[in-house]
């Protein structure tokens, strides 16, 4: 019933994959880049072990990042090893292992591009402050706490209702709701905001009075409601410093899915 969003994430494997596809080109690292290693007289550019490095959680003290300094070799060193013994075998030469390498190359290329274009287009800080404004006026500043009973029909619901003014009580009466997860606890929802549910439903429960129910079936997308606020109370929304780190990824995600649809706007796609 709630509805839900997702953000942009980076995946780690598609770098992790990159780095892998590397250990199938030349043997000598491009022209000025610095060794950090050498497997089979195969040299390991710095590069990539920086690379690797930045995938790791930061060291906490000199021991531990001593340690990590040798996983690290150890690391570049098995994953050559096996490149190698690919290479050797025509691993590389397989279809679905090419498919697989491009497919990573490209990911790399694509996250990076992201990052560059964010970087040129950055969410200004009025931006944020406007979309926080946006979700408080949305929210509101009431939070509701609520019971139902959800049925497949509106007889069902109606005969739920008859059941209440004769005197029977609600959680007793939610043991029949068909919503799973609430009727062991009597139909509860919790506290709830009236704008993460249903319109029907969100209505319905703004307009009654506290310890009423719905005298009338409510009906929604999942099936008909039973209604009852058991309490109201005023909602503490997040400051903007404490909603700033959920708000930035979801505005960079718009920013760039923006972006993309300008792009697909003038490609010629067959």
């Amino acid at each position: 019933m709630i509805r839900s969003r997702s953000f942009l994430k980076t995946p780690i494997f598609l770098v992790l994959g990159f780095i892998a596809g590397f250990a199938l080109a030349d043997n000598a690292p491009p022209a000025g880049k610095q060794t950090y290693i050498t497997v089979n007289g195969k040299a390991i550019p710095k590069s990539r072990a920086d690379v690797l490095a930045n995938s790791m959680p930061p060291a906490q003290g000199q021991r531990e990042a001593e340690a990590m300094r040798r996983s690290l070799g150890d690391e570049l060193v098995r994953r050559e090893l096996a490149a190698q013994e690919a290479v050797k075998r025509g691993i590389d030469s397989r279809p679905d292992v090419r498919a697989q390498i491009d497919l990573a190359a490209q990911g790399v290329l694509v996250n990076a591009y992201y990052s560059d274009y964010l970087h040129e287009h950055p969410i200004s800080e009025e931006t944020i402050k406007r979309e926080y404004e946006s979700i408080r006026t949305t929210l509101g500043n009431r939070e509701f706490k609520v019971r139902h009973i959800l049925l497949n029909s509106e007889a069902e619901a109606q005969a739920i209702i008859d059941k209440l003014g004769r005197g029977a009580k609600f959680n007793e009466l939610a043991a029949q709701s068909k919503d799973l997860v609430t009727k062991g606890r009597g139909g509860d929802l919790g506290w709830i905001n009236a704008a993460t549910y249903v319109q029907p439903f969100s209505e319905a429960m703004t307009k009654l009075q506290k310890g009423r129910y719905t005298f009338k079936p409510v009906q929604s997308e999942f099936g008909w409601h039973v209604i009852q606020l058991d309490d109201i109370r005023e909602l503490k929304m997040p400051t903007l410093a404490e909603l700033k780190p959920q708000l930035l990824p979801r505005l960079q995600q718009q920013t760039i899915e923006r972006h993309m649809t300008e792009l697909r706007s003038r490609a010629k796609i067959e």
